[in-house]
């Protein structure tokens, strides 16, 4: 029977590699604005998962999926920016 201790290394991920890089955490920084927005918008929809909303919740719910889509396109923008300028340099 084969161990599973040699096949360990191969497995997991040496220390160093386990941790996001700067390039990783600076795409978290600047997709957290979207982020946030989708778990507001989600939170909004689920309160009213098991039960008819009221007016209340639908303003509740229109108004996070205008953040959703305001963040969609602050962050599409800011990516045509930079993709522009990058591009001009």
């Amino acid at each position: 029977m084969k161990s599973i201790a040699a096949l360990q290394a191969a497995v997991t991920a040496p220390p160093s590699e386990r941790e996001p890089s700067d390039a990783e955490l600076d795409a978290i920084e600047t997709e957290s604005p979207l982020i946030l927005a989708d778990v507001a918008l989600l939170d909004a929809q689920i309160m009213t998962i098991d039960r008819t909303p009221n007016e209340l919740d639908q303003q509740r719910i229109r108004r996070a999926h205008r953040r959703v889509l305001a963040a969609r396109r602050d962050l599409a923008n800011r990516a045509a920016t930079v993709t522009v300028s990058g591009g001009a340099a």
